[in-house]
């Protein structure tokens, strides 16, 4: 019997990712294509659709070939994507404006706006702000400061759902999105229309897709078109996809409860199961079937970690960008090597990871990035240790709130970028004190894709089986509870700087906002 492969796509921040899997998990071919994010003014960031796409097609086709199965052998694709990545198309389903990348922070005033109604369906929002990079306040933000282009928009969607209409031609809303993003929750009813009403935005929630589709869902089949730019076949069925943490966390084996993921890249997410809702302060959910029917997605995370080194990288790195100019060696190489040998706490130097503002605990889209205990005999590598620090810090906080919740916490499985640094890595096991399980495939999000491509090819029978049948782990990175106990006072200090500086910072927000 020929082996039957699945086609998973995962859009991440800054580049889309493919790769070929089988029903087991085996990976057969992988590729990437990148993109770029503009921020036209502070806390704002937009990208083109456009160039998602060429960045998907030279993704899969790379894929394609470099796995040397036969196109007619792949039975389904499905994919991930950021959330809260919000699309404007007309009629013709051509985009109108560029796309508000999840980071955006912008509308804080229509986020309070929504706030302020009190509403049942708040819930979600763990009794805390609404957030400024959820889709409804996106779409409330475009319809208010840019009206001549809300009256030619005809959808209003996600980024996954733009995916899944370019691939098949059929609109749908993905519940990850519609219950995650945009307070859709299948328990009670589907969407909140009193929520809508009292913010005058039932001509927002008509522009969404009508079809909710459930994840795992058979869309269609791929257009004839596509199929032949993507060098797929056109019998290849497009299955509903999600969003790219709650995916990443199936695709790590985190389906069921008992477990907790730690999905990194330019944000972080720390997301589980639950067999029972939970809706707590600090924390985002439980969205009724976002990931797997029947079950409740916990969601708290970063807005900027990955993107902050990356930050550092270009802007204040010029010894290490020298050496590594010098010696041919990799910058964030020679960047981690310096900060392992500053010591747990380096000397004094705090960072908090506010810059896109804070997503969970504090829901805060004015707050901003700080470094404070500087002095004149701090370093390049006191400074790039410290962020890391402050990452961690900041992972810590809503891993505190969950504990306090009774969330189970007896491992986290991490992926992504982070995985790739070791000292990152055992800075988070000691801060938290917990062991980190590393999946034997480090990208969750794209096996997560196929593992939902394989449901919906009805190659394994529902999504927990698919995520146990198709992961394995390679190792396991042990807390240092000395360390740990090393850590307690800087992640203190980190604790009390957001409330310490609240104030200042909403004041210069709202400043530059006006400026």
């Amino acid at each position: 019997m020929s082996t039957e492969y699945l086609l998973g796509i995962d859009m991440g921040t800054g580049s889309a990712r493919a790769g070929i899997f089988d029903a087991t998990g085996k990976q057969y071919g992988f590729g990437s294509g990148e993109w770029a994010t503009t921020h036209p003014h502070s806390g704002w960031a937009e990208q083109d659709p456009e160039a998602w796409w060429a960045a998907i097609v030279a993704a899969v086709q790379d894929a394609v070939k470099l796995s040397g199965v036969d196109p007619q052998a792949i039975k389904a694709v499905s994919m991930d994507a950021t959330s809260s990545t919000v699309v404007f198309l007309d009629d013709q389903d051509r985009t109108v404006r560029p796309a508000l990348l999840w980071m955006d922070v912008r509308a804080v005033e229509e986020a309070d706006q929504i706030r302020a109604t009190g509403d049942a369906a708040l819930k979600y929002c763990g009794e805390g702000p609404v957030s400024a990079e959820w889709g409804l306040p996106k779409a409330m933000w475009v319809k208010k400061h840019e009206p001549e282009v809300f009256e030619r928009v005809a959808i209003i969607c996600d980024e996954t759902d733009w995916l899944v209409n370019k691939l098949s031609g059929e609109w749908t809303m993905s519940v990850a999105h519609a219950a995650g993003k945009y307070f859709y929750d299948g328990d009670a009813g589907g969407w909140p229309t009193s929520l809508y009403r009292a913010v005058d935005a039932m001509d927002i929630l008509e522009r969404y897709p009508s079809h909710v589709a459930q994840v795992c869902e058979v869309v269609g089949q791929i257009l004839p078109q596509v199929a032949e730019e993507l060098g797929l076949s056109p019998s290849t069925l497009v299955v509903e996809g999600g969003i790219d943490a709650y995916v990443g966390a199936v695709g790590l084996g985190v389906a069921e409860p008992g477990k907790l993921a730690l999905i990194t890249g330019s944000s972080h997410v720390i997301t589980g199961q639950l067999a029972s809702p939970l809706y707590s302060r600090g924390l985002w959910g439980s969205f009724t079937d976002a990931t797997v029917p029947g079950y409740y997605t916990i969601d708290g995370g970063q807005t900027s970690t990955g993107s902050i080194i990356d930050w550092f990288r270009r802007n204040l790195a010029a010894q290490s960008q020298a050496k590594a100019v010098q010696t041919g060696r990799n910058v964030l190489d020679i960047l981690t090597e310096e900060a392992a040998k500053i010591p747990i706490g380096s000397d004094g130097l705090v960072m908090l990871d506010h810059f896109q503002g804070n997503r969970a605990p504090y829901f805060d889209g004015r707050s901003r990035g700080i470094f404070w205990g500087m002095t004149l005999a701090h370093t390049e590598a006191h400074l790039f240790r410290a962020a890391m620090e402050g990452i961690c810090f900041g992972t810590e906080n809503i891993v505190q709130i969950m504990r306090e919740q009774q969330v189970p916490l007896d491992a986290m499985v991490v992926s992504g970028g982070a995985t790739r640094n070791r000292l990152w890595l055992q800075m988070h096991a000691d801060v938290h004190n917990l062991p980190l399980m590393l999946p034997a495939v480090t990208e969750g999000p794209v096996l997560g894709s196929a593992m939902m491509a394989a449901v919906g090819a009805g190659l394994h029978h529902d999504l927990p089986t698919a995520s146990r049948e198709m992961t394995r782990t390679a190792e396991v990175i042990e807390p240092d509870a000395e360390a740990h106990e090393q850590y307690r006072f800087n992640f203190e200090a980190y604790r009390d700087t957001y409330p310490a500086m609240q104030e200042l910072m909403t004041r210069m927000t709202r400043h530059q906002t006006r400026a």
